[in-house]
């Protein structure tokens, strides 16, 4: 039965080239062009034609111009098939030509075809069912990818013509496009084999060889984007905007979101070890996200506090620290029986007064103004000491 269906989906694919070699070349069609899709895209899902696939993507190089004939032959492609195998050689070229990052690919937008409700009409629903879902997860990814990529162009285009004005980019604008690239590699993670059969099929392993690839390039981007937007939430400096609330609550949400996704992935990389795809000692190390402790300053920038307090209150937090102990301070007012109100700041150690402190105020501003008199650039003619007195002998008297 399975060598029948061999045979049957390679009549279809030398007709489908037949018919493509006799067509009429327009500016929507090229016969030479279509043909290599066709066997890039071919019915034999026992191995997968990197040759072609090479051929399409020197084709894309080569000139903007045979990029629309491209898009139209695999999409006509794409609309026409019932078997899951051309599906997915599909997703697999198409992903590869969004790769590419040429401005061409980057105007495409959402994918010209449609497999969001794809299913396979060769094979008995309970054995295509696990084929369908792996189908339909890499096409809604590679769909929102496309997408993404137009927005970011744009954003690219919008933040250059805009550097005159600011150095950086916005920080809510960043952090939404961080969220949405989050929310991008939720649907990468969900293209994985669900069922046991899919598991040991030679062309799911292909695909998640690209899968896992792409998982590194997504999960790399956004960890340099976390850091590039926390650390701005983070920073005290006075040359930098205060952060509202509106970028701390979406700070603090991309941070949870990546703690999530750090046991997702995981999970990802453990299942793709059992298949082989990824060697043990090559599996990567997912970095823990801090734990609840360490969002304290985000968090106390929600409920309204200045940065200043927080670094003064991070500056105490280091010299109680220093000390290895606290010293709990407590102030007493003792009313104001004259005409100004008395205050005792009684600590572990010692006693200060407002009246010492006035004084050790003025001692530190003197201390300050004898600093910058020494300092002064401008050198100070001191008048020479006096010379002792003289004493002349009486040369009068006898």
């Amino acid at each position: 039965m399975k060598l029948w269906k061999r045979a049957v989906g390679v009549l279809k694919d030398k007709r489908s080239i037949y018919v493509a070699g006799v067509s009429r070349r327009t500016s929507y069609r090229n016969p030479q062009l279509e043909a290599i899709i066709i066997k890039a895209t071919s019915h034999d899902d026992s191995f997968v034609d990197y040759k072609n696939f090479q051929r399409v993507y020197q084709w894309a190089r080569t000139s903007p111009l045979y990029m629309k004939p491209l898009i139209w032959s695999l999409s006509n492609r794409m609309d026409k098939t019932r078997s899951w195998v051309v599906a997915l050689k599909g997703l697999m070229l198409i992903h590869g030509i969004i790769c590419c990052k040429m401005p061409a690919v980057q105007r495409i937008g959402r994918l010209p075809f449609d497999l969001s409700s794809f299913a396979d009409g060769h094979s008995r629903p309970s054995k295509a069912w696990g084929f369908n879902v792996f189908v339909r997860a890499y096409f809604a990814y590679l769909d929102q990818r496309s997408m993404l990529s137009v927005s970011e162009t744009k954003a690219m285009m919008a933040t250059t013509t805009a550097a005159v004005a600011s150095s950086r980019p916005d920080l809510a604008e960043e952090l939404e496009r961080l969220a949405t690239w989050q929310a991008l590699l939720d649907l990468l993670l969900q293209v994985r084999p669900q069922a046991e059969n899919v598991r040991k099929v030679g062309l799911i392993f292909e695909a998640m060889i690209c899968v896992v690839t792409e998982v590194f390039e997504v999960y790399g981007r956004i960890r340099r984007a976390i850091d590039r937007a926390v650390s701005r939430v983070y920073d005290l400096s006075p040359s930098s905007p205060p952060p509202g609330k509106a970028e701390a609550c979406l700070a603090i949400g991309i941070l949870r979101k990546m703690r999530a996704q750090g046991d997702e992935l995981s999970f990802f990389f453990e299942l793709c070890r059992e298949m082989g795809v990824l060697n043990a000692s090559f599996c990567p190390r997912v970095d823990r996200i801090p734990e609840e402790e360490d969002f304290r300053e985000i968090e106390r920038i929600i409920d309204g506090v200045s940065k200043r307090e927080l670094s003064l209150e991070c500056g105490d937090h280091d010299h109680d620290r220093d000390d290895d102990q606290d010293c709990a301070i407590a102030v007493v007012d003792h009313g104001e029986t004259e005409n100004y109100s008395s205050k005792t700041i009684i600590t572990d150690k010692w006693e200060v007064f407002d009246d010492d402190q006035d004084y050790f105020n003025s001692r530190r501003m003197m201390e300050k103004e004898n600093e910058v008199a020494s300092n002064d650039h401008v050198p100070m003619l001191l008048p020479p000491p006096p010379a002792p007195p003289l004493v002349l002998p009486d040369l009068i008297t006898f």
